[in-house]
């Protein structure tokens, strides 16, 4: 006889816990590669500064004439620092999110997001458009997005202490 919450949580056994942790690598390694990315950004006197070679200007006046969207590059032109400090600042938080699984759907957005913006603007013009890295991070925030954190997460640790809670007030 499976209990409701068996029934919630799907199958059980070996294969029940993998397909519950399925999303888990993923969530690692965004998260990481995130937080990473967003601190080596903070550490790196070059990437902030305003000129120079390695800055976000230079970078952004390279990619100027082949970007997708070359609005956004004139925007962030216009205070490179403040929109690096974005940058690094976005990159934190949607990876700490990943990584421990909390407000994961918001998160992937805000990881998607990021990926988008510089898909269509730094890797827009890599040929074939395979080479450039950042499509396949907006993609791979897509499953964390549509299903959320999964089970090893805080997000899950949440729900379950609400679902006791409202058992415990109603039931």
């Amino acid at each position: 006889m499976t209990t409701d919450l068996e029934r919630a949580e799907g199958p059980t056994g070996i294969r029940g816990a993998l397909a519950r942790s399925a999303l888990l690598p993923l969530r690692l390694f965004l998260g990481g590669t995130f937080v990473y990315a967003g601190l080596d950004k903070l550490t790196d006197p070059g990437f902030l500064s305003g000129t120079g070679p390695g800055s976000l200007t230079a970078m952004l006046e390279g990619v100027r004439e082949t970007a997708g969207a070359e609005w956004m590059v004139d925007l962030a032109l216009k205070s490179p620092e403040g929109f690096g400090y974005a940058i690094a600042f976005g990159e934190i938080a949607v990876g700490a999110g990943a990584l421990v699984g909390l407000l994961t759907r918001l998160a992937a957005l805000g990881g998607a997001l990021i990926s988008l913006s510089f898909w269509l603007t730094v890797t827009w013009s890599t040929e074939p458009y395979y080479y450039g890295n950042d499509l396949a991070y907006l993609m791979a925030w897509t499953p964390l997005l549509l299903a959320g954190a999964g089970r090893l997460s805080l997000d899950s640790a949440l729900a379950g202490r609400r679902r006791r809670r409202g058992r415990a007030l109603y039931g």
